[in-house]
C-alpha cells in the first residue's frame, strides 16, 4: 500500500482532509466531548481548540 493511498488515522488529519474535500463540519465522526471530536475540529477549522484571539497591537511600542 502506497503512503498515498494508506488510510488516514490522525483525527487532526481527518478534519483537514473533511474540509479539503468539502465535507460539512457536522460530518465529525467522533461522539460529542472525546479529545479525537476536538482534535478534529482543530484540523477542519486550522487552528488549535485552546488558540484564544488575538490581541491588538500596542501602537505605543
Amino acid at each position: 500500500m502506497t503512503e498515498r493511498h494508506a488510510q488516514i488515522t490522525d483525527p487532526i488529519m481527518e478534519g483537514a482532509h473533511a474540509r479539503a474535500v468539502g465535507r460539512p463540519k457536522d460530518a465529525c465522526p467522533y461522539p460529542a466531548g472525546s479529545a479525537e471530536r476536538r482534535a478534529w475540529f482543530e484540523g477542519y477549522d486550522g487552528a488549535p481548540a485552546d488558540d484564544g484571539p488575538d490581541l491588538p497591537l500596542d501602537a505605543g511600542g
